[in-house]
């Protein structure tokens, strides 16, 4: 992830959920994410929920069965959280 989350996607998360959240928060739970993360099926799943309780937000099961596979498909690392972050923003 770059430095800093760019203004436009953590605009676009908060204008989504109604929620504010900061961008310390976001890099928080970034900072436990790793290529093992992202590999690990239970790893992500815990990921995508903390996501969604951050957001405060219920994260229906088939979502989350949706983002795991794309996540697996792509062979995301965490140097394109981003692109991760987007994708949940169309779900």
């Amino acid at each position: 992830m770059s430095k800093g989350l760019p203004k436009d996607v953590l605009s676009a998360i908060n204008q989504k959920t109604g929620k504010n959240i900061t961008e310390n928060a976001v890099k928080k739970l970034a900072k436990g994410v790793d290529a093992s993360t992202l590999q690990n099926d239970a790893e992500l799943r815990k990921l995508i929920k903390q996501v969604g309780d951050m957001a405060k937000i219920k994260v229906p099961e088939s979502t989350i069965n949706d983002i795991v596979k794309a996540v697996k498909a792509s062979g995301m690392s965490p140097s394109s959280m981003e692109s991760l972050v987007k994708m949940m923003m169309k779900k």
